[in-house]
């Protein structure tokens, strides 16, 4: 009786959910009807920024790829001198990645390749090469337009150079409405059921414990221990998250390196298929277009380049030249999605671990990942429980920061505000094994290209001060 009663709740909770996720996702992807393909109008902005972003700043995605790695190993310092901040270089990026690298690589790449077909693979690569661009360009002005407060503490993030551009183009009201309507996604953004649902997946998976309480139980466990990290404020977070992120990414990328070389016949074949896939007409999956957007689509929840969340991270940085964020921040693109999204993709695609969920509903996520691996080693779910468990607790550490960051905008920075949404945060956040994977994907995708609109609006009327700064520094810094 208990059993079902407990089931009866959290049927109860995804019942609730769903519709409200239905509606918020509707809106902001706003479709038209391109030869016969609903094609979301947020999809094409978001792409087309980080287009016009990356030539407008002449490849700065290439050109200062170098520059970035000499930044964050620390061979580059001049930028140290007389700072503001609170955290290294390597604590900002790590921070940052802790909110990309996770789950989004785990569970939403064989989401992509299940809904748009393996073609999606390639849109992803292709988002996360433009996106360094834009990666650079709203962490650089994060950090040039963050508020320095008495204590030394910094807070920023695109809220504020939002307000500012607008507000310097006598249209002071509008940009703080854009602002608001910034942050208040963020602090939607920041309730990233995804983790919890999908670490729980393989929890469950693995240890066999389902149904019942359990779910709840996993959430409010896992969640009471992202509170006590996420209360020790960004020092705590930049200080975790630089131990945990490299060595998971260690963990995981090894053992899908392993995988690969064991199944290299069929390499030549997985990528025929993936472009094959990428620029086909198939129905199935709506063709080219149905592997473009959900490859954007999911290329931007695992690398969030453009909407302007991990800018708000880059902004706590110790540094004296807003730009060399910039140039670090280009990085978290390449790593999540060039880097790992690409590893994971083609452990799912060489062992075919995909094909049984091909252009279904996204109800299956993480469990196509670790078919993958236990082809290979019947006992990597348990690995993969533990990188799993590990990559949710980051994100959620790093998304929490991000959301108590954007209510610090709203309702003012005060000790009560951080603590009061922070604990509440994590109170909602423990639901998360309890909804539907496919209510989770529409609300947090909802979240996140909400954010895009003002951000992006922002970035183009900030681009020419950008270049004017990008070439001071170069003549400066790179000759």
């Amino acid at each position: 009786m208990a059993e079902t009663e407990s089931v009866t709740l959290a049927q109860h909770i995804d019942n609730a959910v769903a519709p409200v996720s239905r509606a918020v996702n509707s809106v902001i992807f706003y479709s038209i009807d391109v030869f016969g393909v609903s094609l979301p109008l947020v999809v094409v902005w978001l792409i087309t920024a980080a287009v016009v972003f990356t030539l407008s700043l002449r490849f700065i995605n290439l050109t200062g790829f170098g520059h970035a790695l000499a930044l964050v190993s620390g061979r580059r310092k001049h930028h140290l001198k007389g700072g503001a901040g609170e955290i290294s270089h390597f604590e900002a990026l790590s921070s940052a990645l802790s909110g990309t690298v996770g789950l989004g690589n785990i569970a939403s790449v064989p989401v992509a390749i299940a809904i748009g077909g393996p073609g999606a693979v390639f849109w992803m690569i292709l988002a996360g090469f433009f996106g360094m661009s834009s990666k650079f360009a709203e962490c650089a002005l994060a950090v040039k337009y963050r508020r320095v407060q008495e204590d030394g503490r910094t807070i920023g993030g695109p809220m504020y150079y939002i307000e500012d551009v607008f507000s310097r183009r006598g249209m002071k009201k509008l940009g703080k409405v854009a602002a608001i309507f910034f942050a208040v996604m963020a602090m939607g953004g920041s309730i990233s059921l995804l983790q919890v649902n999908q670490s729980y997946a393989q929890f469950s998976s693995v240890t066999g414990i389902s149904g019942g309480n359990a779910p709840l139980l996993y959430g409010v466990i896992l969640c009471s221990l992202v509170a006590i990290v996420v209360l020790g404020g960004i020092r705590r977070i930049g200080f975790v998250s630089s131990i945990l992120v490299p060595s998971m990414g260690v963990l995981y990328l090894g053992a899908g390196i392993v995988i690969i070389i064991l199944n290299a016949p069929q390499i030549p074949s997985a990528f025929a298929t993936i472009f094959h896939s990428a620029f086909g007409l198939d129905a199935a999956g709506g063709g080219l277009a149905g592997a473009l957007i959900n490859g954007i689509k999911r290329a931007t929840y695992s690398n969030e380049a453009g909407i302007g969340s991990s800018a708000i991270a880059h902004a706590s940085v110790k540094t004296s030249e807003p730009l060399t964020e910039g140039f670090v921040a280009s990085l978290e693109p390449f790593v999540d999605t060039i880097v790992v999204c690409t590893i994971t993709a083609l452990v799912v695609i060489v062992t075919g671990a995909y094909e049984p969920y091909l252009f279904h509903p996204p109800n299956h996520g993480i469990e196509i990942t670790s078919a993958a691996y236990e082809s290979a080693f019947s006992w990597f779910p348990i690995v993969l429980l533990v990188a799993s468990v590990l990559f949710a607790f980051t994100t959620l550490v790093s998304w929490a920061f991000y959301g108590a960051q954007a209510a610090a905008y709203i309702f003012g920075p005060s000790k009560k505000v951080d603590v009061v949404f922070k604990i509440s945060l994590c109170a909602v956040l423990s639901l998360g094994a309890a909804i539907s994977l496919s209510s989770i994907i529409d609300f947090i995708d909802a979240m996140l290209f909400g954010m895009c609109i003002p951000n992006i609006i922002a970035l183009y009327l900030l681009l020419p001060e950008l270049k004017k700064d990008l070439a001071a520094y170069n003549a400066k810094y790179r000759k």
